[in-house]
C-alpha cells in the first residue's frame, strides 16, 4: 500500500511540474526570438541552452533583461 501511496504522489508531483516545465522551455524559445515547436527537438535545444536571448524588442514581445536593440 506505500509504494502505491509513493506512485500516487510521484504522478501528481509530475503532473503539477510538467505544464510549468513546458511553459518555462517556451519562453526560452521566445526570447531567443524562435518558435516554441522547438522544444521539440532534444538535440536543438541543448544547442540553444547556451545562446543568449534576442537583445531588444523581438515578435514575442520585450527583451526579459530589458536590454535596448
Amino acid at each position: 500500500a506505500m509504494a502505491t501511496l509513493g506512485s500516487a504522489i510521484l504522478g501528481i508531483f509530475w503532473l503539477g511540474s510538467i505544464i510549468p516545465a513546458i511553459a518555462v522551455a517556451v519562453r526560452r524559445m521566445h526570447d531567443q526570438d524562435r518558435s516554441g515547436w522547438w522544444i521539440l527537438c532534444p538535440i536543438a535545444n541543448i544547442i540553444f541552452l547556451f545562446i543568449d536571448g534576442t537583445p531588444g524588442t523581438n515578435r514575442f514581445g520585450p527583451d526579459p533583461k530589458g536590454r535596448g536593440a
